[in-house]
């Protein structure tokens, strides 16, 4: 094997990260990571793991149960993708990401072993199956008591399932990323029915008919238990609250009322019962493939994880006090005010209706401006036409991938969604958001008026950057 220089500093390790081809444009295969992981020693069986698919509201869901299980005293690893503004945001450990010094140290750890696999397929090991395998390699060594994975896409072939989920969540399904995992949802679905293992428990979120029959057949055919939204938990109430939403929440073993839920959208409080219900599964009857730390099985043993109500009930002031931690970067995140600006990473038409929806519900905008980039592969039209009833008019720009719509392009299926008059072409995203706030304060009535940033996470992740919105840690 060639000796190949090891990145010295965070800038290094993205790049040699960044330099893999993308996973679809590899023939699907779990070959490379499978061998990768195996020459690692197999780091995803050191602990359970809850593993989350479908098309929208993955990475909220995946949030929420994390903050739970932290919030039962379990130490956590989390896995999402993709980042908002840095690569190592996508590895964290007890609510933490792993700052730029430990994604060094990591990658540096497993980069021997990534070669012996390149070596060994004449293909490269992907951008995606590197982060997977580190992510994987980062929880065993912490260690980690439970790990919360969340899909990149799909699922059967999805560089995550050399995992074999305790508890597979599978979100609802929609049309998106129809190119590589089919152009109908009984398809989609499909793929993402592939996470589900034998003797897992499947959280189903409430799904469209068609997707609903492929994930029961999964369900059925490995002997999986299903656990389905709107028949064993859901949500039985819900009130708009200043910064959130109030719940009452129907669980697997028991009610949960008076949560705070400080995230918007009917859509939210759905994901919150689908964690929950999640988080009651692991906690009490799914089967686990790898044991949680003594402490942990210590604490558990005692009780100490539930207070009354059927057997297996979490305790509720713990249910509660999780979920009024419970963030979700990105997805109608408040930026700044004065006007209001709001970030949302909807980027299919499902999502964004949700979007939309709950726009109208929490927020009593007079005037609302949007800032749209989008990746050039979506459903654009798609996606306007759920935005035009609630825009003033609408920006067009760019964001920074290169996957990213010409603005010139997307200002013309623009126009034909909202008229010309409405639609204002600004190439980059910079101005683009001066263009967009200057727009919405035309008015002067600045306590109605508002921003909606959306398209795309890359756009959402671009706009935090430059409004300052958070910062990752160099530790």
């Amino acid at each position: 094997m060639n000796q190949v220089e090891e990145p010295s500093d965070y800038p290094a390790a993205v790049r040699e990260i960044m330099s893999r081809g993308v996973e679809w444009e590899i023939e699907p295969s779990l070959d490379r990571i499978r061998d990768l992981v195996d020459v690692l020693g197999e780091p995803q069986r050191a602990y359970p793991v809850i593993h989350i698919t479908g098309t929208n509201g993955k990475s909220s869901t995946a949030r929420m149960v994390e903050t739970l299980l932290r919030e039962r005293g379990l130490r956590t690893g989390l896995y999402t993708s993709p980042e908002l503004t840095a690569l190592h945001e996508r590895i964290a450990v007890d609510g933490e990401p792993i700052g730029e010094r430990r994604f060094v140290e990591v990658l540096r750890d497993i980069l021997p072993y990534v070669r012996l696999v390149d070596d060994k397929h004449g293909v490269r090991v992907s951008f995606f199956e590197v982060l997977t395998a580190m992510a994987y390699a980062a929880f065993a060594d912490a260690p980690v008591d439970v790990a919360v994975v969340e899909v990149g896409m799909g699922g059967a072939w999805d560089a995550t399932n050399v995992a074999d989920g305790d508890v597979a969540v599978v979100t609802p399904v929609a049309l998106d990323h129809t190119r590589h995992l089919g152009d109908t949802i009984e398809k989609i679905a499909a793929e993402k029915a592939g996470i589900i293992k034998p003797g897992a428990v499947a959280v189903l979120a409430q799904q469209p008919l068609p997707a609903a029959e492929v994930l029961l057949r999964r369900v059925a055919e490995t002997g999986a238990v299903a656990a389905r939204e709107g028949i064993e938990f859901g949500v039985l109430h819900r009130d708009v609250a200043v910064g959130g939403q109030q719940l009452t929440l129907r669980g697997l073993h028991g009610t949960y009322d008076e949560i705070f839920l400080p995230l918007f959208g009917h859509h939210q409080a759905a994901n919150a019962a689908v964690a929950l219900a999640a988080v009651e599964a692991f906690a009490s009857g799914a089967p686990t493939r790898a044991q949680p730390s003594l402490e942990a099985a210590t604490r558990i043993a005692a009780g100490d994880d539930y207070a009354g109500g059927e057997e297996g009930q979490l305790d509720p002031a713990l249910v509660r006090s999780g979920f009024a931690k419970a963030t979700s970067p990105g997805r109608l995140e408040v930026a700044r005010t004065g006007p209001t600006v709001l970030l949302d990473a909807a980027h299919n038409p499902a999502g964004m209706a949700a979007t939309v929806e709950a726009i109208h519900e929490s927020f009593g905008f007079s005037r609302l401006v949007g800032l749209v980039a989008v990746a050039a592969d979506k459903d654009v039209a798609g996606v306007l036409d759920q935005l035009e009833p609630v825009l003033a008019e609408v920006v067009v720009t760019r964001n920074s991938s290169p996957r990213s719509m010409d603005p010139g392009e997307l200002a013309e299926l623009a126009e034909g969604v909202f008229g010309a008059e409405r639609v204002h072409l600004v190439p980059r995203m910079d101005d683009a958001i001066d263009r967009a706030i200057g727009l919405a304060e035309e008015t002067g009535e600045y306590a109605g008026a508002g921003v909606l940033i959306t398209g795309s996470v890359v756009t959402v992740g671009d706009a935090r950057t430059l409004l300052r919105v958070g910062a990752p840690s160099a530790e």
